[in-house]
């Protein structure tokens, strides 16, 4: 029966069984929708099932679409597996590489420089900063920010650059709420977090303290964070080399706590192999050794 089966259907059934969705599917394929449903539709006709109930508002997969989805998986991941060995023994560097990233000015300069260096490799570049789990499907590299103990994942996480952190406030914010002494005392004052990355709301402080704080103002981004503590919207977390102008200038103030708040760390994860896929091996040294003299000129 194999001969008459294509690789691609299996492919295709793949993607739309992990996301229950022939347009998703197709995004991450990278196939106009309409291909994606025939490749289903004629594995469906050969193998005379249905491996999928559709209706208007929802896709369920049927028992024999679960069986098949269990069956195939370890042995096109094996292919996939042996072909990415099979092409690093190539003289240039080559294939598919399939990265979420934050959308930050350096890394868009080093992945373009990557891909200049090496123009057999493919790029599909998402950015996202907090990438969901059903969303990291299919990439071989989701970069992403970190603060404090890491949540288990079937993921491999590197760390690729770090920064120091501290608790600052404006002038005018100390006016109307003194500065906390520690890290508890800001559970009663206004404070900038994060929207959703970083765990949300939660501070993390280094020796595994946790404080909830309370914020009218929650953003996914430094900028806008930093833009808030100049303004007094309340007491944030910055990175200091992003902020030691305001404190020099003394438009921030840094708060001295008993406790330092935890690094923010930007972490790389791949794909629980024992050894990374030669293309991430590669982009993932590249990027430390570039970040390397990024760090330098930071300081």
């Amino acid at each position: 029966m194999i001969e008459k089966i294509e690789l691609q259907w299996l492919i295709s059934f793949q993607a739309v069984y992990e996301h229950l969705s022939f347009k998703r599917a197709a995004e991450r394929l990278q196939l106009p929708t309409s291909n994606v449903s025939r490749h289903v539709a004629l594995l469906e006709q050969q193998l005379n099932l249905r491996l999928l109930d559709r209706t208007t508002r929802k896709m369920t997969p049927t028992a024999s679409g679960k069986q098949l989805y269990q069956s195939i998986t370890p042995l096109t991941q094996a292919m996939d597996d042996a072909l990415e060995d099979v092409s690093k023994y190539g003289d240039t560097l080559s294939g598919h590489l399939k990265v979420i990233m934050p959308d930050l000015p350096f890394l868009a300069e080093i992945i373009a420089e990557f891909c200049h260096m090496h123009p057999q490799i493919q790029l599909s570049c998402d950015t996202q900063l907090n990438p969901t789990e059903d969303l990291s499907d299919g990439f071989d590299l989701i970069m992403r920010f970190g603060r404090g103990p890491l949540e288990d994942s079937g993921w491999v996480a590197r760390e690729i650059i770090r920064w120091p952190g501290c608790v600052v406030a404006s002038p005018e914010l100390l006016k109307k709420h003194p500065a906390p002494c520690n890290p508890d005392e800001l559970s009663k004052a206004p404070c900038i977090t994060s929207l959703s990355v970083l765990q949300g709301m939660p501070w993390r402080f280094k020796g595994k303290k946790v404080v909830q704080v309370k914020s009218a103002y929650k953003v996914n981004s430094g900028q806008l964070a930093r833009a808030g503590a100049l303004k007094g919207l309340g007491f944030a977390i910055l990175p200091l080399h992003a902020c030691q102008a305001d404190l020099d200038a003394g438009s921030l103030i840094s708060i001295d706590l008993n406790d330092e708040p935890e690094d923010l760390v930007l972490y790389a994860f791949y794909s629980g192999r024992k050894y990374p896929l030669e293309k991430v091996r590669v982009f993932l040294e590249y990027l430390q050794s570039a970040l390397a003299n990024y760090r330098l000129t930071q300081e």
